[in-house]
């Protein structure tokens, strides 16, 4: 019988469903890290989603540990590659917020194209400006998605009811054209998008990945959507591209700021140029909250959950 620390808050169905097939969990979602540490030696598996960062030091403490499992997407605050060295298998659950992550991006997207944001704070302000709050339409234009796994095909399907021309690039993808989504490369996403959108984990290839350089092999002036992860987009080249208006605007779910756990920004150096952020009627943000509803939480607890029953039930 497996035994199992639940290190972090998860849906009850996560616990239930694993305490059904037999195995042993504890569930200590507020345990420290170096109390962690401490125990882990005790267990076969690790349930985390982001407060912790699974490092070599901390594996090498885990002499039992069989696999590690990240309730989410992203798993930049795990050593997979070690983990793999030292034969621990890490589990995500991708499946479980995709949903969410589509709909908040389309949410978001169509917020800033109306101007949906500005004018009702203006209309509860008590402004009634209709002239300078025209907005732009989805229609007619060419959306460019990259990264094409579980969040980028579910936001592509839900904007296939809009009229727009979707392409995606995917480095590590091949063959995943349909009616409403063309494969394509890099390069036809510098000359075709009107509108970006990012779904690609954070890594050392993708860390930064939007920057000065990248922006300007654009051909055309674009909106910028960013769901994944913060530090794949320099904010500051960002915000300087946006002062001479080839960016549009920018909705932005996630920031470079954050804190590893994702509960808090930390703002040094470069706080003028998050006040631009803050300032610009251009730019919609919200705190990393895209794959978080009330569904996904119960989703992603059942994902996680079957996987684990499946790799060792």
């Amino acid at each position: 019988m497996l035994k199992i620390l639940i290190a972090e808050p998860t849906h009850n169905n996560l616990l239930e469903k694993l305490q059904s097939r037999g195995f042993y969990c504890d569930y200590k979602p507020d345990i420290s890290f170096n109390k962690m540490s401490e125990i882990i030696k005790d267990y076969d598996g690790l349930v985390i989603r982001s407060k912790f960062k699974i490092d070599k030091k901390f594996i090498d403490s885990a002499n039992n540990l069989k696999f590690v499992a990240r309730a989410g997407a992203g798993m930049e605050n795990i050593d997979t590659y070690y983990a793999s060295k030292n034969n621990i298998l890490c589990i995500n659950s991708p499946e479980g917020n995709r949903d969410a992550v589509a709909e908040h991006a389309l949410g978001m997207l169509l917020a800033l194209l109306s101007k949906i944001n500005v004018s009702a704070n203006e209309v509860k302000s008590g402004i009634w400006d209709r002239k300078n709050n025209i907005g732009n339409e989805l229609s007619n234009k060419t959306i460019g998605i990259i990264g094409y796994g579980n969040t980028g095909s579910a936001y592509a399907k839900r904007l296939s009811c809009f009229g727009i021309n979707i392409i995606a690039y995917d480095k590590y993808k091949t063959g995943y054209s349909n009616d409403y989504v063309k494969e394509s490369s890099i390069n036809e996403l510098f000359q075709e998008a009107d509108i970006l959108s990012l779904h690609i984990p954070l890594t050392d290839e993708t860390d930064y990945m939007i920057n000065n350089e990248f922006i300007n092999k654009f051909k055309k002036q674009f909106y910028l959507i960013n769901t994944s992860r913060g530090r794949i987009v320099r904010t500051s080249d960002l915000v300087k591209n946006m002062k001479i208006g080839k960016i549009k605007g920018a909705c932005l779910d996630v920031l470079e700021y954050e804190k590893t756990s994702f509960e808090n920004i930390i703002i040094k150096n470069e706080s003028e140029t998050f006040k631009y952020l803050i300032k610009s009627k251009n730019v919609i943000l919200t705190p990393h909250i895209a794959g978080t509803t009330k569904e996904s939480y119960i989703k992603i607890a059942n994902v996680l959950a079957d996987k684990i029953i499946m790799k060792f039930g």
